[in-house]
């Protein structure tokens, strides 16, 4: 099938669901009856279309085409099966509602800007790992980030005493602080072994093309050490707690995208 096609289906599935899920969190029950299975059953197929068109995208003979938008979209679509999985048994679908049109994006970009940047298929077993964690890492604080705003704004209201509208559609503000320290240690733990991988497998980590990397990623790891840190030993939350994350997230992405859309975008 056309990869236009396969996304352009895919785009339609994400945006449905983002808007199920809306209507859903901003009418609860019982003033809407659209059922919660119906966002995650859009996601489902959205994710089975985004998975199709990214194989057809960044697989080749030559090895996988992380360029710029490549690499943002396959993070994209990870984050999105990590957030089906984890609504399966934990009421985290509502993170969505900002994901999905991000998801969305991302592919109109992916299908626009089409450079290639390969991770050969010869490459060493032990990059392709540090590969992988890397990106496992970067999807589940990107989610962290979206629970940590939400959260935010959960917390703002109910301290101004205005808990009606979608707040009430929401859990409870201690679940949803948990929710955020469970995704926040596990990608941290994913993270911790991204960088041990790199430099176990790296020939040298500290050289001029990576040396940015390595010094931004140990950054954002010293950010959420810090967070963990502080919520553990002080009970950070709230306000601090937010701002902690999204300057980590901040951070790791830059390690990351920030000089591939110098060279990708800018410069090419």
């Amino acid at each position: 099938m056309n990869t236009t096609l396969i996304a352009s289906l895919a785009i339609a599935c994400y945006l449905a669901s983002a808007i199920v899920i809306a209507i859903r969190l901003f009418r609860p029950a019982p003033e809407n009856k659209l059922p919660r299975g119906l966002g995650l059953g859009l996601i489902f197929i959205g994710l089975n279309l985004h998975a199709a068109m990214l194989f057809q995208s960044i697989m080749s003979n030559g090895g996988i085409n992380l360029s710029f938008f490549g690499a943002a979209s396959l993070i994209a679509w990870t984050a999105l099966l990590l957030l089906l999985f984890s609504s399966i048994n934990k009421p985290v679908e509502n993170l969505g509602i900002a994901l999905l049109p991000v998801a969305a994006v991302v592919i109109i970009l992916q299908l626009h800007f089409p450079a290639k940047h390969f991770l050969s298929s010869t490459a060493p077993w032990g990059l392709q790992i540090h590969v992988l964690i890397s990106l496992l890492a970067y999807s589940l604080l990107a989610l962290a980030s979206v629970q940590a705003v939400l959260l935010a704004v959960q917390d703002h209201h109910l301290r101004h005493r205005h808990p009606g509208g979608f707040i009430r559609s929401l859990p409870p503000l201690q679940t949803m602080e948990v929710l955020l320290f469970e995704m926040i240690i596990l990608g941290f733990a994913l993270l911790t072994l991204g960088l041990i991988s790199g430099f176990v497998f790296l020939e040298d980590i500290f050289a001029q093309r990576l040396v940015h990397k390595t010094i931004l990623s140990i950054a954002a790891w010293l950010v959420f050490g810090t967070l963990l840190w502080g919520r553990f030993r002080f009970g950070w939350r709230g306000q601090k707690a937010l701002i902690w994350t999204l300057v980590g997230f901040v951070v790791l992405m830059l390690a990351y995208f920030g000089s591939k859309a110098v060279i990708e975008l800018i410069l090419t």
